[in-house]
């Protein structure tokens, strides 16, 4: 009977996947909503992912140092906590992802937060921010600890990208995304990756 009223809550307010499981937030998403991904193989130092199709609010930043990165993530939070043109809050989620696409003629950074598919979006007062939709997507996925700052960021790139090639993966090295999970007040224990995207 307990199996059945579980297998009824994830119908009826979880997310199925296409495989059939039920999704549950890993603990690094620390009890908030996050992108949904089934685990394809786990290997020595990092995971393949398959992502489903989600949606974020993303802005532009001219750069991945911190102050530029900062600056564009509180620019996203304050519009989830009211500043918006119907002036209501936007529940929060994680990870928040910084996005690097160096495929065109200069480098492209932006920063994002990721909103559930059922989350009315208000209208943002700063026309800077808009909608983007992410497709479903296979990313290799690194995870390290600390402080993410920039060069942190860009070693465990580097690693990353050295398993891959060991591992006879294939992947997309023009752009590449950094999500962390916890927010700056957290000092311990904290949550971050690197994502590549396979080819």
């Amino acid at each position: 009977m307990k199996m059945f009223g579980l297998a009824v809550v994830c119908l009826i307010v979880a997310v199925s996947l296409p495989n059939g499981d039920c999704w549950e937030n890993p603990s690094f998403c620390r009890g908030y909503p996050c992108p949904v991904y089934t685990l394809v193989n786990n290997y020595e130092g990092f995971e393949e992912r398959l992502y489903s199709a989600s949606r974020w609010i993303t802005i532009d930043v001219q750069s991945t140092k911190e102050e530029d990165l900062r600056a564009g993530f509180w620019k996203l939070y304050y519009f989830t906590q009211g500043e918006n043109k119907d002036n209501t809050m936007v529940d929060l989620t994680r990870p928040a992802l910084v996005s690097v696409d160096e495929a065109g003629s200069e480098r492209q950074v932006t920063v994002s937060m990721y909103i559930t598919a059922d989350t009315h979006l208000p209208e943002p007062i700063d026309e800077s921010i808009r909608v983007t939709e992410r497709p479903e997507c296979t990313c290799y996925v690194r995870t390290f600890g600390g402080m993410a700052k920039e060069a942190e960021a860009f070693e465990n790139l580097r690693k990353l990208q050295e398993d891959l090639r060991a591992a006879g993966k294939t992947f997309d090295d023009t752009r590449f995304d950094a999500a962390g999970y916890d927010s700056p007040w957290i000092l311990i224990n904290r949550h971050n990756e690197i994502w590549v995207h396979a080819a």
